[in-house]
C-alpha cells in the first residue's frame, strides 16, 4: 500500500505544473505611449482634412487608454468615439463591418441596440501578431467614412510599433 501511494505521488507531481500553466493567461497589451501616438496621428489627420473630432483608444478589455477631443469638436463626439472603439473591441471587427453585417442580416439587428454598442462607421480593431490589442474610435467628421479614414491614418502611424 505504501509503495502504491509513493508511486501515485511520483505520477501526479509532474502533472501539477501543467495545471498551474493553464491557470495563467499571457496576452499582449497596447502601451499608453503607442495609444497616445495613434490618437494624436488620427486627430492630426482629421485636422489636416478640416475636421474637429474626438479620438478614443481603448485596450483589449474596453478600458480607456487615451481620449482626445479637439477644441471645437462637439462634446458628444467623445462618447460616440468611445462607443465606436468599444464596439470594435467587443465584436472583434471594425465597426464598418459590424454595420454591414447588421444591414445584411448576418448579424442580429438586436445587437445594435445593446448598451454601449455604437453601430456607426469609424471604429477600428487594433491587432498585431494575431492578438487583439484594443480599438480606436473617431467621431465628429461629417460622415463615418471620414472618421474611419482618420482612424486608419492613426493606425498607419504606429504600425511599425505594433508589428512583433
Amino acid at each position: 500500500m505504501k509503495r502504491l501511494l509513493i508511486a501515485m505521488v511520483f505520477l501526479l507531481v509532474p502533472a501539477l505544473p501543467v495545471r498551474a500553466d493553464e491557470a495563467i493567461i499571457t496576452y499582449k497589451s497596447l502601451s499608453p505611449d503607442v495609444a497616445f501616438d495613434l490618437a494624436r496621428a488620427a486627430l492630426n489627420q482629421c485636422r489636416k482634412d478640416g475636421y474637429q473630432v474626438a479620438v478614443v483608444v481603448l485596450d483589449r478589455f474596453g478600458a480607456p487608454l487615451v481620449a482626445m477631443r479637439d477644441r471645437y469638436a462637439g462634446i458628444g463626439a467623445w462618447d460616440i468615439a468611445t462607443g465606436k472603439a468599444w464596439t470594435a473591441v467587443n465584436f472583434s471587427e471594425d465597426t464598418a463591418e459590424f454595420v454591414k453585417r447588421v444591414k445584411e442580416g448576418t448579424l442580429s439587428a438586436g445587437l445594435a441596440s445593446l448598451p454601449k454598442v455604437t453601430p456607426l462607421v469609424g471604429g477600428l480593431l487594433i491587432q498585431a501578431g494575431g492578438s487583439v490589442l484594443g480599438g480606436v474610435g473617431v467621431a465628429g467628421a461629417p460622415g463615418g467614412d471620414k472618421d474611419e479614414a482618420c482612424a486608419k491614418a492613426g493606425l498607419a502611424a504606429v504600425r511599425d510599433k505594433l508589428d512583433f
